[in-house]
């Protein structure tokens, strides 16, 4: 008989935030739904979606649960590699309870801890395009590219902050490469 192969993939957003928990041996444990578009739509034209329960252990070399409960939250774009996992057991009416779930292996952040809170964009204004009427056809300086949470736009450009970092002059020398 050969092996089987037992191999998921998937992307998807949390529907909520990680349910970490403690054995009674100290190993952490999170449980969490993932939210996974169809590629198809509806008879409406809204996109489905599938929400798949998933489970990640820490292990004696990684702590991947108490990392993912640390850094995803609810709506959080993950990706994640794993194995369809079946186990059951008894019910409170006698009867035995199957559960399929996707046991994580593997996790990655798919978006910015900024992207996530939508405090990314806030204040951000495109710079206007054109010629400024005051200068006739001289056109507007180039703007600058917005500084790390500065993103206030003033007259002729973005502003920078107070103190700019210094130039630092690399010469072909200094590379490892």
């Amino acid at each position: 008989m050969s092996a089987g192969i037992n191999n998921v993939v998937l992307v998807g957003r949390l529907t909520k935030d990680v349910n970490l928990r403690t054995t009674k041996n100290g190993t952490a444990v999170g449980t969490f739904t993932l939210a996974v578009d169809r590629s198809t739509k509806d008879a409406e034209g809204n996109r489905e979606a599938d929400y798949i329960n998933c489970v990640i252990w820490n292990t004696k070399y990684s702590k991947k649960a108490e990392n993912l409960a640390t850094y995803a939250h609810k709506g959080s774009m993950i990706g994640i590699t794993g194995s369809i996992q079946t186990r059951h057991y008894p019910g409170k009416d006698g009867k035995e309870v199957y559960v399929t779930e996707v046991m994580c292996h593997d996790f990655k952040l798919l978006e910015s801890q900024r992207s996530q809170s939508g405090d990314y964009y806030s204040g951000y204004n495109a710079p206007q395009s054109g010629f400024n009427q005051a200068q006739g056809n001289q056109p507007q300086p180039t703007p600058q590219a917005p500084q790390a949470g500065n993103f206030s736009q003033q007259a002729g450009g973005w502003s920078t902050p107070a103190q700019p970092e210094p130039d630092i002059n690399v010469s072909s020398d200094d590379l490892p490469f």
